[in-house]
């Protein structure tokens, strides 16, 4: 492989920076000043991630190697050797993970009374209750499928758990059988707990029970082993926007699909003999570099079970109970307050009730006229579609735009799309081609005679599940310029109308780009004026290439640049030269932080804030609709600046350097020395 020098300096790849984001949950599944609980759900999230990188982000760079594999990227790597690069790391950090599993976690969950059986381990009382569970709760759903030459191999569901069993004999109708798959249900628990008499908390995975009891599901054969594995498939969906005319329709024939796209990795026991890894790889045309043999249970992801079944408060972080905002608390008109000021609210230390109840007074006020609102992500069961079916019930113009396409949401979003329409809602699509991102809410309401039009927009979803553990903010308004060109926005979206001439509001496709380039340069220009000027942005990633080079250029030109960026960016700070004045950190901690805030310093006192959907990613800002919304407080400009320089000061945080690697900021941080405590102290 090429040495890493010949790679264009400039930039960062997205994908092994994705990489190194997860190699920052596995720390903190590392980090013995978490509790321990809670290092056993981030490394369960560290599982989840990389069945998104694959099913995602390997897909589609599986796709370029099969049809350019030299096509050159944004860090000048070939798709070749991106690919080799990912293989690298990848294994690297899935050994890693089954190795803190094992050698750290396990010994000291079994210390505080929390066990994960092995089979050796088991006593006969629980091997007797267990067989009761096998051919009570397990067998009778089991459908082995012999394979051989007259029968082929099955056609396996993504990411589902399977057994591939050596056997040695002859089925009813005399056929010689050496091989068959178990598929196994999704509907089986992945863990199952095992009663205990004596205060401990004893778990085995499926996997172990069925490997336990495997004679059973061939009685009569002689079963020389069982190996579990799993394939991941590409998952995303895509659509060619030529060719639909329903996207509605067409989202729903690509989902019943999904389940079954081409293989990008396969995981199997470490036990599984040689010749059957290879079987495998063959039956899903896939390269010895797409194997990933592991030493522990397939899909960690499911051991969040034990982390929901423990009741063991110390072990976790302590419970916390987000407090309504002081101006809403208690309230029962919200249009009077939020007519008189706007209020920012910072989730989840101030709660998300106050976002509910605002839709939830909307849906009753008989002064209500309509409701506008966007759906990105939500809950299956949300009190959001609740509130807008009984707005809709109680004869308001209620209009959503529904986006179908967000990932891994679809099915969901497609069901709750058949839900609101059914109770008279206006449901639309948004537009083919660039997913609805924006997070917006439009209430308009008659008074005296008036249109007033009051606003709630933020920088997370609408999903009250999310938003317990999801940094972000959310902004009540009244303002007329504000909520005039949200109008234009769901007008826009609605009929098509031409590209919008936004007041306030920065808007993807359109303008969010090209007006974040014009402030950047402007910094520029007032630092080589000899200002002291200043860029300080948080975001979740970083990877567009014109944003990129005028932070540079920004740069070189004096402006100090503080970005908080939680996973990818291409950006290479701290390059003499190029970049020395740009810092870059990510904090991970108990919450997700998800917030994005865009603040320029002129000098002077000329000060910017702009709260967002957009992260500074290109799809955001060339294929999504965005917004980006002023916010002109000056209390609430300072309550946001304080916030980011607590971030500043975070002793747990990471720093890229100029080599691309991220650096702990200092190992012995105490867990009240963090962004997120220090908000969590305020807000009580």
């Amino acid at each position: 492989m090429p040495n890493a020098n010949t790679f264009d300096q400039r930039y960062l790849n997205r994908e092994l920076s994705l990489l190194k984001f997860n190699r920052r949950v596995l720390e903190q599944a590392q980090d013995k000043q978490v509790p321990l609980l809670e290092r056993l759900k981030f490394l369960t999230i560290v599982s989840s991630n990389m069945d998104e990188f694959f099913e995602v982000r390997v897909g589609a760079v599986k796709q370029k190697l099969e049809h350019n594999p030299d096509e050159i990227g944004i860090d000048g790597r070939s798709t070749r050797q991106l690919m080799h690069s990912i293989s690298e790391l990848a294994f690297a950090l899935i050994k890693e993970q089954y190795q803190t599993f094992n050698n750290e976690l396990l010994p000291e969950l079994a210390k505080n009374n929390i066990e994960l059986r092995q089979i050796t381990a088991l006593k006969n009382d629980e091997i007797d209750w267990l067989k009761d569970y096998f051919t009570e709760q397990v067998l009778p759903i089991l459908s082995p499928i012999a394979v051989d030459e007259a029968r082929p191999f099955p056609m396996l569901l993504n990411k589902s758990l399977n057994f591939i069993v050596r056997i040695e004999g002859k089925d009813a109708f005399k056929r010689k059988t050496n091989l068959a798959i178990i598929p196994v249900p999704r509907s089986l628990p992945r863990v199952v707990q095992i009663p205990s008499v004596n205060n401990k908390d004893i778990f085995i995975t499926l996997a172990s029970i069925i490997r336990l009891f495997k004679e059973n599901i061939f009685p009569g054969i002689e079963v020389e082993g069982c190996y579990s594995f799993r394939v991941t498939r590409n998952s995303d969906l895509y659509l060619n926007d030529e060719e639909v005319n329903d996207l509605l329709r067409a989202v729903k024939v690509k989902l019943a699909n999904r389940h079954y796209g081409e293989a990008v990795r396969l995981e199997t026991s470490e036990n599984c003999p040689d010749d059957i890894k290879q079987y495998l790889l063959d039956k899903l045309e896939l390269s010895e570099s797409e194997l990933f043999p592991v030493a522990g249970p397939i899909n960690m992801h499911r051991l969040m079970h034990l982390y929901e079944q423990c009741d063991h408060p110390g072990l976790k972080y302590p419970e916390y109970s987000s407090r309504m905002p002081n101006a809403l608390d208690k309230q029962d008109d919200y249009f009077t307050i939020i007519r008189a000021r706007d209020i920012l609210v910072h989730h989840p230390y101030q709660s998300f009730a106050c976002v509910l109840e605002f839709l939830r007074q909307a849906a009753l006020d008989p002064q209500v006229l309509a409701i506008k609102q966007t759906l990105y992500r939500t809950e299956a069961e949300s009190p959001i579609i609740d509130a807008l079916v009984k707005a809709a019930q109680n004869g308001k113009e209620v209009t959503v735009i529904v986006e179908l396409m967000a990932r891994f949401d679809e099915e969901r979003n497609v069901e709750l799309a058949d839900r609101l329409y059914a109770a008279g809602v206006h449901v639309l699509y948004g537009v083919v081609g660039f997913k609805t991102h924006a997070k917006a809410c439009l209430v308009l309401r008659n008074e005296d005679g008036l249109l007033r039009r009051y606003a709630h927009v933020a920088t997370g979803n609408y999903h009250p599940g999310t938003a317990r553990v999801y940094t972000d903010y959310g902004f009540f308004s009244s303002n007329k310029l504000l909520t005039q060109d949200l109008h234009n926005m769901f007008l826009q979206l609605s009929s098509l109308a031409p590209d919008p001439r936004n007041s306030v509001i920065l808007q993807a496709p359109f303008s969010l780009l090209p007006e974040l380039i014009q402030r950047i340069k402007r910094c520029a220009n007032q630092a080589k004026a000899g200002k002291d000027v200043k860029i300080f942005a948080k975001m979740n990633s970083l990877s567009e290439p014109e944003i990129i080079d005028a932070l540079y250029l920004a740069s070189q030109a004096g402006v100090e640049i503080e970005l908080i960026i939680r996973g990818i960016c291409c950006l290479r700070p701290q390059v003499k030269g190029l970049s020395e004045n740009i810092t870059v950190r990510s904090i991970l901690g108990r919450f997700l932080e998800h917030t994005r805030v865009y603040h320029f310093d002129y000098g002077n006192n000329e000060v910017e804030y702009f709260l967002s959907s957009a992260d500074w990613m290109t799809r955001n800002l060339r294929h999504r609709v965005e917004v980006a919304f002023p916010i002109d407080s000056e209390k609430s400009q300072k309550r946001i600046l304080r916030n980011l320089n607590f971030a500043l000061s975070d002793q747990s945080a990471w720093i890229l350097n100029s080599a691309g690697d991220y650096e702990k900021i200092n190992q012995n941080y105490k867990t009240n020395k963090t962004l997120q405590s220090e908000l969590i102290n305020i807000h009580g």
